[in-house]
């Protein structure tokens, strides 16, 4: 992808090109997704989170994560954990795939990992989270950079705390997502308490919740003030996002190219079996403002071949259904 002269910010010395982010999303930002986006224009890539104690056991699942192509860089690679001692020797492991960033996840709200103080189980503990990025920002020579949300739950929102100690202590650079763990991703996300994050911070910060269009961006950015906005859930069977691009403006001849060139890759990236049942999650979005009957979406996310998926997609064209 072409890379415009004057970069939009700044993480610590490195140069980022570009307003909006693929969001590290654990099942979805594998590299076949995330090389896509960033063709289309995403910024950087993040990795999924990684465990840290499954790259201190040498985990098979660690290398597919960590797998990039150069045309990704900016990358960052995720992890988690609520080992200090653990997490800055992971981070040391895995700075021989030379990562552009190690971004530390204070946000996952899932039980399995926030409920044993990684994730957003790390809000809990301002003085570990200190202990981590003060650790990791002395031993490593890249920029190291953090993803949080606003608290564990209403009764205990201390974002601007963590926000100041992510700055204190050598984080080059903030994601916030406007929701708390216990939010999940209901209700609506708090812009309001971004914009609060990147007027009392120094670093840049980059915004998430809530985004699904490509106004939303703008309004965003308009609204926060923040340097960059990251897009999950809505760029998900709508990678078009990253050219500006929303849904409703893109071909029906395009939608089936990009969600065929998607495929592809999977296949290459994982095997032609296991490539195509984890392309399914993909596909059901992409498939989602199609026309089609309830057996009609069955039969697509049900083929046991990419040949058969692929021979139902040209089917159904035919019909007036994928407009």
């Amino acid at each position: 992808m072409s890379v415009p002269g004057t970069p939009s910010f700044y993480i610590g010395d490195l140069p980022i090109h570009g307003e909006a982010i693929l969001s590290p999303m654990d099942g979805f930002s594998d590299l076949p997704f995330r090389a896509m986006a960033r063709r289309l224009g995403s910024a950087m890539s993040y990795s999924e989170f990684i465990n840290a104690i499954d790259v201190m056991q040498g985990h098979p699942s660690v290398q597919q994560k960590i797998a990039y192509t150069a045309a990704e860089r900016p990358m960052v690679f995720q992890l988690f954990d609520d080992d200090p001692a653990r997490l800055l020797e992971a981070a040391l492991r895995l700075r021989q795939y030379d990562p552009d960033i190690i971004d530390v996840n204070m946000g996952c709200s899932a039980k399995t990992v926030a409920g044993r103080g990684a994730g957003a189980g790390l809000l809990r503990q301002p003085a570990k989270v200190a202990q981590i990025f003060s650790a990791l920002s002395r031993a490593l020579d890249i920029p190291v950079t953090g993803k949080m949300r606003l608290g564990w739950d209403d009764d205990s929102l201390n974002y601007l705390e963590i926000a100041r100690i992510v700055q204190d202590n050598g984080g080059q650079l903030l994601a916030v997502h406007g929701r708390t763990k216990k939010q999940a991703y209901g209700g609506e996300a708090n812009w309001e308490a971004i914009a609060e994050v990147k007027t009392a911070l120094r670093i840049p910060v980059i915004g998430n919740g809530d985004v699904c269009t490509v106004a939303d961006i703008a309004r965003m950015r308009r609204f926060t003030g923040c340097d960059a906005v990251m897009i999950g859930r809505g760029a998900i069977g709508n990678p078009w996002i990253f050219a500006g691009l929303d849904r409703q403006q893109v071909s029906p001849q395009q939608v089936r190219a990009t969600m065929l060139a998607h495929l592809e890759s999977m296949l290459d990236f994982y095997g032609a079996e296991r490539g195509l049942v984890l392309f399914r999650k993909h596909a059901s979005r992409y498939i989602s403002p199609f026309r089609l009957s309830t057996e009609q979406r069955q039969l697509l996310l049900t083929s046991q071949t990419a040949d058969d998926f692929t021979r139902l997609v040209d089917e159904f064209a035919g019909e007036p259904v994928l407009a």
